[in-house]
């Protein structure tokens, strides 16, 4: 079993940066990848970013190179740095985990609100 809790979403104003946190508990040690995913109203779920065990990140084209995902080992949390934030990327950011049987892990998500 394995839960997923994140953390940092609010209100912030567009061109500002914000970080969120997934922090994981339970038994962790047989995931192989985590991610971040985000929802905004009336549309499909969507990969914003993954990390390996390994340290190997991809990123969806739309958010490379203003987002970053990191995992932090001494603070066992998995991170997303935003910048440069828009009214666009207001959504629910959900935190992700999958196995090495392919057993897939949700967060409940964080709101992000980004104001004009």
């Amino acid at each position: 079993q394995v839960q997923l809790v994140e953390s940092g979403g609010g209100l912030v104003q567009a061109g500002e940066p914000l970080t969120l946190s997934c922090e994981p508990s339970g038994s962790i040690f047989s995931i192989n990848t985590w991610g971040w995913y985000r929802q905004a109203p009336g549309k499909q779920r969507e990969l914003v970013a993954t990390i390996t065990v390994n340290g190997i990140t991809n990123y969806a084209d739309s958010f490379k190179g203003r987002f970053t995902i990191s995992r932090d080992r001494a603070k066992n949390t998995i991170d997303l740095r935003m910048s440069k934030l828009q009214p666009e990327d207001t959504a629910v950011y959900i935190c992700h985990a999958r196995d090495t049987t392919w057993r897939l892990y949700w967060g409940q998500g964080t709101q992000v609100t980004v104001s004009s």
